[in-house]
């Protein structure tokens, strides 16, 4: 897979890094990057992970799971990127790669070891308690892109604040959140933070909607956490 790496390695040097419009609404969240990391695949996908634990990244299960293979990247105090190996993948048990599409019930999450702690600037993102409540103001973020469809305007950690709605009912499992039109995830952000009222984390990315023929800034849909933190505590304390 090296030589995938390295193209995905050019893909990620040509991201913009300058002040953009973004899908996730245009504002820059350096804030967060202690928090999160992106992660890579082979095949030149590419997304955001939560840091969790020192050594332990969480994402969104189809960020880490298929036939290819994966990388966890953040720059170093120089600006060089870094690419590191997972030593282990646990897929959610409830996660059902085509339970989207399908409509089936699915738990769209994946926890990432490391082999070695994270730098010390990485903080682990305190795990949320909190369910939503329609009306809230929830914070999206994530590496994703500006422009749908350029991937040049990727790899900026960027955030939105949107608002928590219900198309299809309260769930026990999902939160839907819409902002201002072309606000909302994209490409590259599924596995991204979501942040409660209180700044902890909330959800975590799953999956957009665009109007018409768009696929983003419109709905975007995360994976509540407070429901999945017995799943996630229980992996954790068997990496320590």
């Amino acid at each position: 897979m090296r030589f995938m790496f390295s193209a995905a390695l050019a893909i990620v040097a040509s991201f913009a890094t300058g002040p953009a419009i973004a899908m996730v609404a245009g504002a820059d969240a350096p804030g967060l990057a202690r928090h999160t990391v992106m992660v890579l695949g082979s095949k030149g996908g590419f997304c955001t992970g939560v840091v969790v634990a020192r050594n332990a990244v969480l994402t969104a299960g189809h960020c880490a799971t298929g036939s290819g293979d994966y990388r966890v990247h953040w720059k170093d105090a120089a600006g060089q990127p870094v690419l590191v190996k997972p030593a282990a993948i646990a897929p959610h048990p409830q996660f059902d790669k085509a339970g989207a599409t399908a409509r089936r019930r699915t738990v769209d999450l994946a926890l990432i070891r490391l082999a070695e702690p994270l730098p010390a600037s990485f903080t682990p993102l305190p795990l949320g308690g909190a369910m939503p409540a329609t009306g809230q103001a929830w914070t999206v973020a994530g590496y994703g892109l500006a422009t749908e469809g350029d991937p040049r305007t990727g790899g900026t950690l960027r955030q939105a604040s949107l608002g928590v709605v219900e198309p299809y009912g309260p769930s026990k499992i999902l939160v839907w959140l819409r902002g201002a039109p072309g606000s909302g995830a994209c490409t590259g952000d599924s596995g991204g933070p979501i942040l409660d009222p209180a700044g902890a984390l909330g959800a975590v990315t799953a999956w957009a909607e665009g109007t018409g023929k768009a696929r983003c800034g419109a709905l975007t849909q995360g994976v509540l956490v407070a429901p999945q933190r017995g799943w996630i505590e229980g992996v954790l304390a068997g990496w320590r």
